[in-house]
């Protein structure tokens, strides 16, 4: 992981060695507006995981040439019509302008196609209910790239020592998540709130979807949800501050705090960290840097009723997500993650955001 990536969120695309689940060919892909430099992360996930990348597409030209310079294996598509035409394309993936997500989805599940995106994956309510409507209609899958966990080692290994029962029952959650803004590289669109959806549908959809993950919560309540702009009166359309507590149906406590006031000191993007109290022990998910000792650096403090631990999770976990998603297209199977867990953490983060922006 170079240093370019750690100190830039929007760069932050791992790739990792892995077992490649399909062979070349086996699996075609597509990964189509390119407007969020996440879709890096989306395509190597899946390239390593053994998907064959056809065609890249953008309108515009210079993103295009970008992306191909880094994924010479693609061929340039003349429009967004000609992957949707091609019956080899079984999946697209994308990270388009927030609240074009949507309707690119839609297009791609209607030509018959898997259609896997940026978080946040909507950021209208409507948008939701549509896109259910389309999974019921066509059976296809719409899956989000919700990379704090999917594609970082310690968010992960925390899922599977939760699982195992490391901690008992998941009593509480609380993630810290703040970003570098690195303002004037941003695009106009990050700045404007009803194509970005505001920072608790954006960078919140994450951290809910940890949430309901290691609670093994189906849903929740928002109790309280708050957005500010504390520092950027240049942008009055940016969250540059958000925080919301959620109580989940089986009763767990979640609380989170994301920004955009990552220290210029910071080597890494965000100091991203999650808490985990549980009936038998807790651990602590440092997932990005280890102030003043490391970085990059993914590593988990368990302790529990048997011992303490500092577990080194960077290059020794891996992203089996990325592998059980091109199985579940195959096969229509939910094992990477289920398509309602997928639009539940979305929906809680629209809802705390309009809570937030004090809409009824």
């Amino acid at each position: 992981m170079s240093k370019h990536q750690i100190a830039s969120g929007a760069d932050y695309a791992p790739t990792a060695e892995t077992e490649k689940v399909v062979a070349p060919g086996e699996f075609v892909f597509a990964s189509a507006f390119l407007d969020h430099g996440h879709i890096h992360g989306q395509t190597n996930g899946l390239r390593d995981a053994g998907a064959t990348l056809k065609w890249a597409y953008d309108p515009d030209p210079k993103r295009l040439t970008d992306f191909l310079e880094k994924n010479p294996e693609a061929r340039a598509a003349e429009s967004y019509e000609q992957i949707l035409n091609d019956p080899e394309v079984k999946l697209v993936c994308s990270a388009a302008v927030p609240s074009e997500r949507a309707g690119i989805g839609f297009q791609a599940m209607e030509a018959g196609k898997d259609y896997f995106t940026d978080k946040s994956p909507f950021t209208t309510l409507d948008q939701l209910k549509r896109a259910r409507e389309l999974v019921r209609q066509t059976d296809r899958k719409y899956m989000v790239y919700y990379s704090e966990r999917l594609h970082n080692e310690g968010g992960m290994a925390a899922g599977k020592l939760i699982d195992e029962g490391a901690v008992g029952t998941v009593l509480q959650v609380i993630n810290l998540a703040p970003h570098r803004l690195s303002k004037s590289i941003r695009p106009d669109w990050f700045f404007e709130k009803d194509k970005y959806g505001g920072i608790l549908t954006d960078i919140g959809s994450h951290q809910f979807e940890q949430f309901l993950h290691y609670t093994k919560a189906a849903d929740a309540t928002i109790n309280f949800a708050r957005v500010e702009n504390f520092n950027n009166p240049d942008k009055p359309g940016l969250d540059d501050f958000g925080e919301a507590s959620l109580t989940a149906d089986n009763g767990a406590s979640f609380y989170c705090r994301i920004d955009w006031f990552t220290p210029d000191g910071s080597p890494v993007w965000g100091d991203g960290r999650t808490f985990v109290v549980g009936t038998e022990g807790t651990l602590e998910v440092r997932k990005y840097m280890d102030v003043a000792r490391e970085a990059p650096a993914s590593k988990i403090f368990l302790v529990n009723g048997k011992e303490e631990q500092e577990i080194q999770c960077l290059e020794n976990t891996g992203f089996p997500f990325f592998g059980d998603l091109i199985l579940d297209c195959i096969h229509r199977t939910e094992n990477a993650m289920t398509q309602d867990h997928a639009f539940k953490a979305a929906e809680l983060s629209m809802k705390a955001q309009a809570m937030a922006d004090g809409v009824k």
